[in-house]
């Protein structure tokens, strides 16, 4: 499968557009990691605790996205964005979306 944020892929012909396909997941913060990102705020530096569970979220979200993508046969997505929005106090969603395509031989 191939992925791309941009509309064209280079070298290649968009022979059909099958729809727009989406991945999301939601994530809620874990009070132990929680803390130690709080003590990271304090002194300074990468919260790693949170890049990590957003680097998780953005893997199974684009999984989930793959997959919808599969099912309609689709052999690339193009126009991927991401975006996120807080859900309620402590949680998130990370959305992933894009125009499944087919492309020419």
């Amino acid at each position: 499968m191939i992925l791309i944020t941009t509309d064209q892929i280079p070298g290649r012909e968009i022979r059909e557009t099958l729809g727009l396909v989406k991945g999301n997941t939601i994530r809620a913060k874990h009070i132990g990691k929680d803390i130690l990102a709080g003590l990271r705020n304090i002194v300074g530096g990468e919260i790693k605790e949170y890049t990590e569970a957003l680097s998780e979220a953005r893997e199974v979200a684009l999984k989930r996205m793959i997959e919808d993508a599969e099912k309609l046969g689709a052999e690339a997505i193009v126009g991927i964005r991401f975006t996120t929005s807080q859900i309620m106090g402590g949680a998130a969603e990370l959305l992933v979306y894009g125009t499944a395509v087919k492309l020419t031989e």
